[in-house]
């Protein structure tokens, strides 16, 4: 039976697609490395669902996060805080502000959408970890426990899909800040080893042999 002429436009576009993907990769993939950034991407990745892509987009949408006090502070950046109605002494949340930078809160709402699957630690994300420090790979795991089981908290709870998905958004900027804080402080230890090191070391001075 011979494909029809639908299924082969739909295959050529799948092709298209998937070739431009993977030529943007490569060559996002080639640039990052020059970037002042590139620590942060690779950090990043060590979260599930964090590719390169995604990584690279937080890293140049947000930029220093050092600006953000604490993790909050990066919600609302987002937009990923709920909004909120007061009407006397009554305070009502509703939907999220969606204020800030649309297209990392984007990115992190797609990325969010595998925590539903059971903690583990796939090939792929080992290999991602590699030469990590064990502080962010353990930041890694910790996300993965707690958001899988936030995921399904709620859901149990009668919460949408959607309302859910951006709970747990939510809650994977916090883990992205704490990963970028961490970045920071194996930064400064590195460059206060370097400094150390580059210091001239003191000549203990020679005592000099007494003949009997």
């Amino acid at each position: 039976m011979l494909p029809s002429r639908l299924s082969l436009k739909n295959t050529l576009i799948r092709s298209t697609s998937t070739e431009r993907v993977e030529r943007i990769t490569g060559q996002v993939r080639s640039q990052v490395p020059l970037w002042t950034r590139a620590p942060f991407v690779k950090a990043y990745q060590a979260l599930r669902g964090i590719s390169l892509i995604v990584a690279t987009t937080v890293a140049a949408e947000i930029g220093d996060m050092r600006r953000f006090k604490n993790p909050r502070e990066l919600m609302a950046y987002l937009g990923l805080v709920p909004s909120e109605h007061s009407s006397g002494k009554t305070v009502r949340q509703g939907h999220i502000t969606k204020t800030g930078n649309g297209h990392a809160r984007t990115v992190l709402v797609e990325a969010s959408w595998l925590y539903r699957m059971w903690p583990r630690k796939s090939k792929t994300i080992l290999k991602r970890q590699e030469q990590l420090p064990k502080s962010i790979c353990d930041i890694s795991w910790k996300a993965q426990v707690r958001l899988h089981n936030r995921y399904w908290r709620l859901r149990m709870r009668g919460k949408s899909k959607q309302a859910t998905i951006t709970a747990v958004a939510r809650e994977l900027s916090a883990f992205f800040w704490a990963i970028d804080r961490e970045v920071q402080q194996v930064s400064l230890m590195k460059n206060a080893r370097l400094f150390e090191e580059a210091q001239p070391r003191k000549e203990e001075s020679s005592i000099p042999a007494m003949g009997i």
